[in-house]
């Protein structure tokens, strides 16, 4: 049984009750923010568990913090009730499982990465694509699309693009197929509280208004939190990895498998700094060295690490049991084979490109699909 009460809060900032803490200043490479309008300041929904069977779903919206109230197990079901008022959530009451990160046998897969909060520019690519339809339901049958970290920070709309693949995940595994989100550094930032990033939108709005921290939107306790620490910092689909940043030849190493680079990176996500700044697996898993942040596939970093060599790289796909490695995080401009083909770049520039690219494998052969879904192949 489902009850659902809705109700109407105050601003808490204008009703004079308390000031929500300060976010971080933008860094200072970010474009100077413009103060919006305040029903462009609109977020949310934002479902906070207060047990397992127990929800209370808000947002901003036009001046106003409505919030629903929802009990029952299993499956709960919401009707959006501001801008999205012709959208249905679907939330589990059941905790998330890890995500599963080995796939065989999949037929096709198109990816892409560094989203960034740009939520049409990612719905305009993924109907090009035919991943979805015109109304933005999944429409690729058993394809898989893998989204390689950073949905999170610098644009203004990533709440829908989080809420947007929440769904297609589902609306994927009923048809087939399957989403795959895999956590980039943006995320973990976020998660772990480092907000350098954050765009005006929700620093001046929702964490304002509401008094909830930005970080604690993305805490244990709420559905986009639980969310997306089910995800995993590595993926394998077939023969080939999917990293955010990289895998660095310490990994291998020192016989870091996917399974436990993903264990690791989950137990450690809400560790404090002291017990990260003082633990050897976790403190690599999320350093400089670490899948979230690793460039060395493309050049080598401030003295901290060298380029990868090529043996390095053999060395790497043979312990990952992969013939190629699908990285984001890194701006190349557009889709591209680097290593000879043993890695793929897909950190495009959605700036100069004005559409995103992605990677698609099918039949054995890689292509990139074009923001207009042309598909070229690169092998």
């Amino acid at each position: 049984m489902r009850r659902l009460r809705l109700s109407i809060l105050p601003l808490v900032l204008g009703a004079g009750l308390f000031l929500a803490p300060r976010a971080p200043e933008p860094a200072a490479t970010s474009p100077a923010a413009v103060p919006a309008a305040l029903d462009s300041l609109n977020d949310g929904p934002h479902v906070f568990w207060q047990d397992s069977t127990h929800a209370i779903a808000f947002y901003l919206c036009n001046g106003l913090a409505p919030q629903v109230t929802l009990e029952g197990r299993g499956t709960l079901a919401f009707a959006g009730f501001c801008e999205d008022s012709t959208v249905t959530y679907r939330v589990s009451a059941r905790p998330y499982r890890p995500a599963r990160h080995t796939w065989t046998g999949v037929p096709r897969f198109l990816a892409v990465s560094d989203i960034h909060g740009e939520y049409d520019a990612l719905v305009a690519f993924l109907e090009h694509a035919g991943v979805i339809d015109t109304v933005g339901r999944w429409s690729w049958g058993d394809g898989h699309l893998v989204v390689v970290g950073d949905l999170v920070d610098r644009g203004e709309r990533v709440t829908e693009c989080l809420w947007f693949l929440h769904r297609l995940e589902q609306e994927a595994q009923r048809a087939g197929g399957r989403v795959h989100v895999v956590l980039g550094n943006h995320e973990v930032m976020v998660m772990r509280d480092d907000l350098r990033y954050v765009h005006e939108r929700y620093t001046s709005g929702i964490t304002r208004y509401v008094g909830v921290r930005y970080q604690d939107l993305f805490g244990p306790d709420m559905e986009l939190g639980r969310w997306l620490r089910s995800k995993p910092l590595v993926l394998k689909l077939n023969d080939v990895v999917f990293v955010h940043g990289g895998l660095a030849p310490e990994l291998a190493a020192r016989g870091l498998d996917l399974a436990k680079l993903n264990a690791i990176g989950r137990a450690s996500i809400d560790m404090s700094s002291v017990a990260l700044t003082f633990s050897d697996l976790p403190k690599l898993v999320f350093g400089s060295t670490g899948p979230l942040w690793y460039r060395g596939y493309l050049y080598p970093m401030d003295g901290r690490y060298a380029a990868t060599t090529s043996a390095e790289l053999d060395t790497l796909l043979t312990f990952y049991g992969a013939k190629a490695v699908v990285i984001g995080h890194t701006d190349i401009g557009q889709v591209t084979p680097l290593h000879e083909g043993r890695v793929y770049a897909i950190d495009v520039s959605l700036e100069d490109l004005g559409a995103y690219q992605g990677l698609l494998w099918e039949n054995g052969i890689f292509s990139v699909v074009s923001g207009l879904g042309t598909v070229m192949p690169l092998n």
